[in-house]
Formats: structure tokens, C-alpha cells, sequence
């Protein structure tokens, strides 16, 4: 099947509401070759990133709307668009190709059609690039329900987030310390002609100055690293871990918070890593394997305490709460299609019971940490001030770090700050 086919095929599932990770995996199960895949998961990762501005384009070049049952056609050409305007393919190339696409279409009509409108695109490239400059949607390439959002939370730093969910995600990983130490790694890193530099606001973190597998990363197979961004990386210093605690991860997937717990304080009394999802928590399973460590792993809804709880209170729970995601963005680009503005109170209720419902897993004086990859204050510190207002035994424990901004409670790195993604953190005590 022809590659552009393929990636319209898949853009056309995310508008539907399925994942980008997910619709490219079922779509790779049929192609072979590793360029093909690379080329498609381009194509997919980058007509998501910029779906806004190349819809806009779109609309500028069509006498009509299309019609919503030709959404193949439509993603269709927006992977001609995108080739055109964002990828180093020969305009010729990009056009015949796309074209060609439409053989598998069974729509008669499409061949001539998107040949039509990516050559008009060609002839008012100049005109058609004003116009959407000049289109606020279109120019920072976001929803517009998103950009009020962002500008209302982020009055002064709006313009910096909206830049910064658009770029191409950096490459960071967090070296095992049971292993080796960073600066031996970041010397095998060098041995083996890969640029690196270390993430000053982490004790493990290194970035590479280019994404490479990471099967190719030296050591990986046999758990001297992993691939995390550093914002993930600064879970585990807020937790003050010491010998003898017991400690819950209560959304544990896909484990790289959990595993750095054990890396960086191998003499717990437990962990336990609580993940709802089946297929998540073999993951999980899968990196504790390769990294050399053990956890208990219960697969359960973590609210259904009853079913998995022992009754031992927990000395620290960390809650990396579901949330919008979006601090991720530019990792997950598709969260811009399927995120809807009634989702951020739907979310923030979750938080406030999933943080209600643990509290009281956590023992008097224990420490719980609140983390989500969003940059949205309904999430985050409104969610935790609306907790401490109705518990008179939580209280704030301030953050005092180098990383990220001041909150009214607790500390956000906003996506691209320090090279990182967006992150938040609060962390509550709990009286005793």
C-alpha cells in the first residue's frame, strides 16, 4: 500500500478519537521495512503537530467544504500539505505520490480532486502563507480553546509553550546508579561517538544532542539506562526516600518513576506499584525485568483499595495523576485532536478523588507527592488547594528547587523549560 495512504489512514483514526500510538502500531504490523515506518510515523507525528495550521490552508484552497464521510481524502491531502510545506520531498514527488494514494480509495473523483488542490497550493504558496500567519489557530498551530487556556494560565509565557509544543522532543535518559555512575556513562556515551550533555537540574539525567534507538544506547539491554525525560526524573528527590520505607506508586505505568525509586534507594522495606491496566502493567513488568529489580506489581483500580490494600499504611505515595497531558504535547501531538475543553474539569474531579482516596493509605507524618504532565492550574495547584482546604491534616511541604516556577502550591516546569516537558509537582504532609 502506498506510504501516504498508510499515514492518512492513520490521521483519519486520530480525528475519530483513537491514539497516534496506538493507530501507527496497528499500522507498522504490516510494514517491514524500518524507513517506510520512519517515513509514516513523520508524516503522522507531524501532520498531528501542525493538524490546525494545515486544515486552515486547506480551507483557503477548497471552493466548499468537504464533506465529513470523505475524511480519508481529507487527511489525505493534509499529508500532501504537510510534505509541501514542512518536509524536504520534492514538491513534484510529494504531489505524484499523494495522488497515487487515492488508486485505494475507491473514490473516482479523489485522483483529480487532491491533485487540484495541492497544485493550487504550489501556484499561492506566498498568498496562502499570509493568510495563515495572520490566523491565530493556524499561526501557533493549537485549537483555539487551547491558546485561551494556555494564555489565561500563562498570561506572560503563552507564546514560549505554544512554540515549545511544536518542536521535536528532546532525547533524555536517567542512568542506573546501582550500575554506574552518570559521569562514567556520559564517558561511554563519548567512546561511542554519541553527543551528550548532562540535565543539571537531575542527579541521573543526560540529553543527547540527537534520538537515537534505544536499543543502541550502550548498556541498555542490561539496565545501565533508561529513556526519561528530566522532568519525570525529579519525582524522586521530592520523595526523600531512606531505608525502611514502604512506598506506594499509585499510577504506576509505565514504570520509569517506579524503577528510578528502586535505582536510587535499593533498601526499601517495599514498593508497590499499582496499575489498573493489563497491558500497561506488563510494561511495567518488562522494565523492572530489564533493569534488574523487583516490586510488588498489582494490577487494580488503586481506588478499590479494599481489594489489594493490606491494611499497612504507606510511609510515601507517590499520585502521578491522569490528566490532559499537556506538558507532552510535542511527545504526543495527537493530545491536541482528541482533548476536548470539558475535559479539564472531568480530570480535575478525578484528581481530587484519586488524592481524597489515597490519604488515607498514607501514614501520620508521611509524605505524598502530586505529580501530573500538565500545565493547566485546574489540574494541578487548584486541585491541591481544594484538598488541603478540606483536610485539616494535609498541609502544604513547599518545594525548594532550581527547576521550574513558583505556584501558589508547588512547582511547574513549563514544556521546554530547562529542555524539559511540562510537569507539575506539589508535595503534602501529613499531620501526625
Amino acid at each position: 500500500m502506498n506510504l501516504r495512504l498508510i499515514a492518512a489512514n492513520v490521521i483519519n483514526e486520530v480525528t475519530e478519537g483513537r491514539s497516534l500510538t496506538d493507530s501507527l502500531a496497528l499500522a507498522f504490523q504490516k510494514m517491514k521495512d524500518a524507513r517506510d515506518r520512519a517515513f509514516v510515523q513523520a508524516v503522522c507525528y507531524g501532520v498531528c503537530r501542525f493538524y490546525t495550521r494545515l486544515d486552515v490552508v486547506l480551507s483557503n484552497l477548497l471552493v466548499k467544504p468537504m464533506s465529513a464521510k470523505d475524511g480519508d481524502v481529507h487527511a489525505l491531502i493534509l499529508v500532501g500539505l504537510y510534505q509541501l510545506m514542512e518536509m524536504r520531498v520534492p514538491p513534484h514527488a510529494a504531489v505524484s505520490e499523494t495522488v497515487n494514494a487515492t488508486e485505494d480509495l475507491k473514490k473516482a473523483w479523489a485522483r483529480g480532486f487532491v491533485n487540484a488542490i495541492l497544485r493550487e497550493y504550489l501556484r499561492r504558496q506566498e498568498e496562502v502563507t499570509s493568510i495563515w500567519q495572520d490566523d491565530e489557530e493556524a499561526k501557533y498551530a493549537h485549537p483555539d480553546w487551547w491558546i485561551a487556556s494556555t494564555k489565561k494560565a500563562w498570561p506572560s509565557e503563552w507564546q514560549a509553550i505554544m512554540a515549545a509544543n511544536n518542536e521535536h522532543p528532546p532525547f533524555s535518559i536517567r542512568v542506573n546508579r546501582l550500575h554506574i555512575s552518570r559521569a562514567d556513562y556520559l564517558k561511554q556515551l563519548e567512546a561511542n561517538n554519541i553527543n551528550a550533555s548532562l540535565i543539571p537540574e537531575t542527579q541521573d539525567g543526560i540529553m543527547l544532542d540527537a534520538p537515537i534507538h534505544a536499543e543502541e544506547l550502550p548498556g541498555f539491554q542490561k539496565g545501565d539506562v533508561s529513556v526519561q525525560d528530566g522532568a519525570a526524573q525529579l519525582a524522586v528527590d521530592l520523595l526523600e526516600l531512606t531505608p525502611g520505607l514502604h512506598v506506594l506508586d499509585a499510577c504506576a505505568a509505565p514504570g520509569g518513576k517506579l524503577t528510578h525509586m528502586l535505582e536510587r534507594e535499593p533498601k526499601l522495606a517495599s514498593i508497590t506499584a499499582v496499575e489498573k491496566d493489563a497491558t500497561r502493567m506488563r510494561t511495567i513488568k518488562e522494565n523492572l525485568t530489564r533493569l534488574q529489580l523487583q516490586a510488588e506489581c498489582v494490577c487494580h483500580d488503586v481506588l478499590d483499595a479494599a481489594a489489594w490494600w493490606n491494611g499497612e499504611s504507606f510511609d510515601r505515595i507517590l499520585l502521578d495523576a491522569p490528566c490532559s497531558a499537556s506538558g507532552v504535547i510535542r511527545r504526543h501531538p495527537d493530545i491536541k485532536l482528541l482533548r476536548e475543553p470539558t475535559d479539564i474539569p472531568a480530570l480535575a474531579e478525578e484528581q481530587y478523588h484519586l488524592l481524597k482516596s489515597l490519604w488515607a493509605l498514607l501514614k501520620p507524618g508521611g509524605l505524598l507527592v502530586y505529580a501530573t504532565c500538565s500545565f493547566f492550574p485546574e489540574e494541578n495547584a487548584n486541585v491541591v488547594q481544594r484538598f488541603i482546604s478540606a483536610h485539616a491534616d494535609a498541609s502544604e511541604d513547599k518545594i525548594t528547587a532550581a527547576w521550574g516556577q513558583t505556584c501558589a502550591i508547588g512547582r511547574q516546569v513549563l514544556p521546554g523549560e530547562h529542555g524539559m516537558d511540562g510537569f507539575y509537582y506539589a508535595r503534602l504532609r501529613k499531620g501526625i
